[in-house]
């Protein structure tokens, strides 16, 4: 079983954790993890767009001109595709793009994308992130001791409106919890942290 240190917000080792082999010691399968972004992104789709055919156009019931004799081009209506203002050919259409995802596949894939973390030492455990105030400066502060940098993706066990405060401020650092983790939000950053609460929650969730 894996063991990591446990750091505390100032950067200093207070101790360690064992972590467990089946969520984060998991065999990756890169596959897996492409087809698990490719359908967490497709289902972020409203697939609201829509445009009009011809049919739907209003107006163009009447004949521009007469057939023969004006030199033009012969019309039968002003909402033809190739008219200003005229339907669209091959446009879009309301559609649903979700993709379905099982539900053992989508926790095999997490448990490989927390693995692969700990596996490129990517995955940094602390005592607590609980900060003192709700300001992006404190979290700032806290990024600079740890040495994480600012592509980082924070999850604590439970709701933190302080750190969710702080982080929403701060490209390329985002709050989240145990049980709203991804694959998306896992590979998206570069570097993880959790709280021991979090460890714990994961652990208990995708440790079965």
């Amino acid at each position: 079983m894996p063991v990591v240190n446990v750091y505390n917000l100032d950067g200093q080792v207070v101790g360690e954790v064992t972590l467990s082999d089946r969520v984060f010691a998991a065999p990756v399968n890169p596959g897996l993890l492409h087809q698990a972004v490719v359908a967490y992104e497709a289902n972020q789709r409203a697939g609201t767009a829509s445009t009009k055919t011809r049919a739907q156009v209003r107006g163009g019931g009447r004949k521009p001109w007469r057939q023969k004799g004006t030199g033009r081009a012969r019309a039968g209506t002003s909402r033809a595709p190739h008219w200003r203002h005229g339907g669209v050919v091959f446009g879009p259409h309301p559609r649903d793009f979700s993709l379905k995802f099982p539900r053992k596949m989508r926790q095999a894939a997490l448990r490989q994308a927390l693995s692969a973390r700990l596996e490129r030492n990517e995955l940094m455990v602390v005592d607590s992130m609980a900060l003192p105030l709700a300001k992006t400066r404190e979290l700032l502060a806290v990024l600079d001791r740890l040495q994480l940098g600012r592509n980082v993706l924070l999850v604590t066990a439970k709701p933190d409106q302080t750190v969710k405060l702080s982080a929403r401020n701060i490209q390329d650092v985002k709050a989240t919890t145990a049980d709203s983790l991804n694959v998306y939000n896992l590979l998206k950053f570069h570097r993880l942290v959790l709280d021991r609460a979090a460890v714990e929650s994961i652990e208990g969730v995708f440790g079965g």
